[in-house]
């Protein structure tokens, strides 16, 4: 019970913490930005507090229903049934996007203060201040509008994008305009990058963590040249050195050391961290069973799937195989749990946030391997992927084999494995091959479209309950099935506009136009 109220109280304070305006607005007009002290203080204010996690990852095939026996949230029902969300809380449409816009109004107040700026050379914080907006924006894009398609970008709906503090942008423009206004911010930025002056580097775009950022943002782009060049610039000349440590989380002790060291800023792997405030952490270790990470999904699509690593718990050489908590219901690695800022002595009430390692050299390196399978340089692309599996798994395992992946060994497995149907009515037909209908561009059947299982199969892994997984299907055009106990399935198809989850609803009242239907 005690944990419970200080849940109800942490949510009831970040509550009152989101009744502003949707839009852009001055931040802080209490003293003027004329030191670069001061916009360096000011500028660590423009990272958005609240998370698009949840939000995508129950969009996504990572989570499924248990049955009306187990209790749920009201967005949890809401997210995984593909309609508008109406509750408020931390997780929410609305609360994702008062945050989203608060972050995008520190910046802005920031770049317009730049000139004042005499005693130093303004550039980094600068720099610093367009990613920041840019960033925020992107995460926005991939909540609420469809995946860039090249074909269509100039019909899909974007959203506003303001540049100028305190003045708002009410029309949401195209979904190619809102890309070229992100890309624009980076490339600005790009070249201003100077990590000297960040005390918390991990906590801010260093410079990694920029060029990750740039990096994912022209995956997404359909510019895959750039993708590359941007990762390798992130990575630098020996990925494999910055790739997580997984031998070492082996010998941990239990799920919240595992999770300390996830989490740390002393991990390699970890390019940017970021907090928010949000329940996620909650609902993925304990949270409402009904509509969650059931163990039928680690076993037929997740860590326990066959893949040529291994299959089950046991036979097995990928290291997180072995590294799950749970139930049946609610299956779950420790990545991200809830962290709690008490607002008095007694630790009875407080913030409930969430810190999520959102760029990492891991998904970088899975990034720049997809890049190179979609440019047909296959040798490249293998080896990343092997770097990656090296990283993720162990020599042996039971009956397991840590392999050396080749083109004929991929291409034998997922020729031999059952196609995933895209009406699934049983378990029986749930599994990880399932049909790519990319927007946008187009895949050979045969080796690429083999290596894109297999490299998206590793996403899927690494970005676990960390929301990515949704975008990767809207760009595919994976089309997926959500059963509900008692009812019909529900089913995603390759373009559904639901992709695009529904604007908040005082956000469409207001005028701005709503994100259309089938």
């Amino acid at each position: 019970m005690k944990n419970l109220n200080i849940l109800l109280a942490g949510l009831g304070l970040i509550a009152l913490s989101s009744c502003n305006d949707f839009l852009d607005k001055l931040p802080d007009d209490r003293a003027e930005v004329n030191t670069f002290e001061k916009a360096k203080k000011l500028v660590a204010s423009a990272y958005s507090e609240g998370s698009p996690a949840f939000l995508m990852e129950w969009s996504s095939d990572n989570v499924m229903d248990n049955g009306k026996t187990f209790m749920y949230q009201t967005n949890q029902s809401e997210v995984y049934r593909w309609k508008p969300v109406t509750t408020d809380g931390n997780d929410d449409p609305r609360s994702v996007w008062n945050s989203s816009y608060r972050a995008v109004g520190h910046a802005n107040e920031v770049l317009a203060s730049l000139s004042k700026v005499k005693d130093r050379d303004p550039s980094p914080v600068r720099a610093e201040a367009l990613l920041c907006r840019a960033w925020t924006m992107f995460r926005l894009s991939n909540i609420f509008c469809m995946a860039y398609d090249g074909t269509k970008a100039d019909q899909y709906l974007g959203l506003p994008y303001p540049k100028e503090p305190g003045v708002s942008v009410n029309e949401r423009g195209t979904l190619k305009q809102l890309y070229e206004n992100i890309n624009a911010d980076i490339e600005e930025a790009l070249p201003l990058l100077d990590d000297s002056y960040l005390t918390a580097p991990k906590y801010h775009f260093n410079s990694r963590a920029a060029y990750a950022f740039a990096a994912r943002f022209n995956l997404y782009y359909g510019q895959w040249q750039k993708a590359i060049d941007y990762a390798t610039k992130s990575l630098g000349s020996n990925p494999s050195a910055d790739l997580r440590n997984w031998p070492h989380y082996k010998t941990l002790s239990g799920s919240i050391d595992i999770h300390n060291a996830y989490i740390s800023s002393s991990e390699k792997a970890n390019y940017m961290l970021q907090t928010a405030y949000s329940s996620l952490g909650g609902l993925i270790s304990s949270g409402a069973l009904r509509f969650n990470f059931a163990q039928l999904l680690v076993e037929k699509e997740l860590f326990w799937a066959p893949m040529p690593w291994g299959r089950g718990s046991q036979n097995n050489t990928l290291y997180q195989a072995r590294m799950l908590y749970g139930k049946t219901q609610l299956t779950f690695f420790p990545k991200i749990m809830s962290e709690i800022q008490y607002t008095n002595a007694a630790k009875t009430a407080g913030y409930i946030h969430s810190l999520d390692a959102v760029l990492t050299a891991d998904e970088t390196l899975l990034v720049r391997a997809e890049a190179e399978i979609l440019l047909k340089n296959y040798t490249a692309a293998l080896a990343d992927m092997n770097a990656w599996v090296v990283s993720h798994t162990e020599e042996t395992a039971g009956s397991a084999t840590r392999p050396t992946l080749t083109e004929a060994s991929i291409n034998s497995f997922f020729n031999g494995l059952p196609t995933v149907p895209a009406k699934v009515m049983m378990d029986a037909q749930m599994g990880i091959k399932k049909p790519l209908h990319p927007q946008g561009f187009s895949v050979e059947t045969g080796t690429q479209t083999n290596m894109l299982y297999a490299l998206l199969q590793m996403r899927r892994i690494e970005t676990w309950q960390q929301g990515l997984r949704f975008q990767d299907i809207k760009r595919y055009g994976i089309e997926i099935t959500h059963r509900i106990d008692g009812e019909d399935p529900l089913y995603f198809v390759a373009g559904d506009l639901r992709g695009a989850i529904q604007l908040p609803s005082d956000v469409i009242n207001s005028g701005l136009q709503a994100n259309p239907r089938n």
